[in-house]
């Protein structure tokens, strides 16, 4: 750790069941009108029509882009951003997944700070000036997004996924009601909680981690051992869905201070490259990665193994490390998700894309706060062995 730590956090973050019945109060001290930033789905359920009720009961008024599909792209920013220029609105909501989230953190930083999102990797031009307040709702219990200061965009002429992190695109509310999760189908509700359990393994194995985000990585993991498989079978079970809802916040938080590593550095460049969703690309990704840097993380990689298998108290460093990738590896076993190969990308047009998907993995930084930072060349092989992974258990200690 260096000499001394940080932990960023919205200003203010309200959890728990109905909590989403409070966006009027919050929005309405920040502003008098409201850009929300959704999608059709969330409008298909009613969640954005509720969301301006509310709005409307504190005296707020709303616009609504519901334009957000899958990965956010600079098109999406662009359209929203004109239309929030457009209404005049003084704040944003941002309703949905961590596509809505991203999108929103994009516009009201730009609003104020003017230019391209390009402009602003890896700092080169810093926002100065306080962004448009945002409150972030997410309704899946997965990205953490709610509680981050990064934003990743699809540069859609160059097929690159822009991560931005910097202060300024820090939601100023967090509001996490797990009410809203409980319409997460099956599946979403699988690939997000691996994308949660991402977040918090990585920011618990980080280079840059500290005991605070240790704090809420090592909670987030329990949270997820505990709940995520209830959550995926029994998707209308509260308690479960409630508890894996935190379990995202808490990772979140966690890993916006000690930042990612190998898993979100690879994901990035196939979900630009072949629109994979960043929660799916994620949990394809995390058992591979763990398998190649697991000799560099022995006793945090064992920390985790005890957790995943209470009864495994008593294995050595070394085995209780091959139990946390044997029970990562199950667990995506039993909650059927695909590999790159099943998920349907083409075997010719991957191998073409892996030296560039490689040298965009390396430019991003988050690989170089991997345990064990790859090669470029060992970053190739690992893609090549990610496409048709087997999430195999025949390794599990007993």
């Amino acid at each position: 750790m260096e000499t001394y730590a940080v932990f960023r956090t919205p200003q203010t973050i309200l959890y728990g069941r109905e909590s989403f019945k409070q966006i009027g109060v919050e929005a309405s001290i920040r502003g008098g009108k409201a850009l929300i930033i959704s999608d059709q789905v969330m409008s298909s359920l009613g969640y954005v029509s509720e969301c301006q009720d509310y709005l409307k009961e504190k005296g707020v008024e709303s616009e609504v882009y519901t334009g957000v599909e899958s990965e956010p792209t600079d098109q999406y920013v662009a359209e929203s951003l004109a239309l929030l220029k457009e209404s005049q609105s003084d704040v944003v909501i941002s309703l949905g997944g961590g596509s809505c989230i991203d999108t929103a953190k994009a516009i009201v930083v730009l609003a104020t700070n003017g230019g391209d999102l390009a402009d602003y990797r890896l700092n080169k031009k810093v926002a100065e000036h306080t962004p448009i307040p945002h409150i972030a709702i997410p309704t899946t219990a997965g990205t953490g997004s709610e509680a981050t200061d990064v934003t990743v965009i699809t540069n859609t002429s160059n097929d690159v996924k822009m991560m931005v992190k910097q202060p300024a695109f820090m939601p100023a509310v967090a509001i996490v009601d797990p009410l809203l999760s409980i319409s997460s189908p099956q599946h979403v509700t699988a690939a997000t909680g691996v994308d949660a359990l991402s977040h918090a393994i990585e920011s618990y194995l980080s280079k840059r981690s500290h005991p605070m985000t240790d704090t809420f990585a090592l909670s987030a993991i329990q949270l997820i051992a505990q709940n995520i498989e209830n959550a995926y079978f029994n998707g209308d079970n509260l308690e479960a869905r409630e508890a894996m809802s935190l379990a995202a916040l808490q990772a979140g938080m966690s890993f916006t201070n000690a930042s990612v590593c190998l898993v979100h550095g690879m994901s990035r460049p196939i979900g630009a490259l072949f629109h994979v969703p960043h929660g799916y690309s994620n949990a394809m990704l995390l058992p591979a990665v763990l398998e190649f840097s697991k000799g560099a993380c022995q006793k945090r990689l064992a920390d985790i193994g005890r957790i995943f298998q209470p009864s495994s108290a008593t294995l050595t460093d070394e085995e209780a490390a091959e139990q946390a990738v044997a029970s990562v590896q199950e667990l995506c076993r039993t909650l059927n998700i695909p590999n790159l190969k099943s998920w349907g990308i083409e075997q010719e047009a991957f191998h073409r894309s892996v030296s560039k998907m490689a040298a965009d993995a390396l430019d991003s930084g988050s690989p170089s706060h991997n345990p064990r930072v790859p090669t470029q060349a060992e970053l190739e092989e690992l893609y090549l062995t990610c496409y048709d992974y087997q999430f195999r258990s025949e390794h599990k200690v007993q």
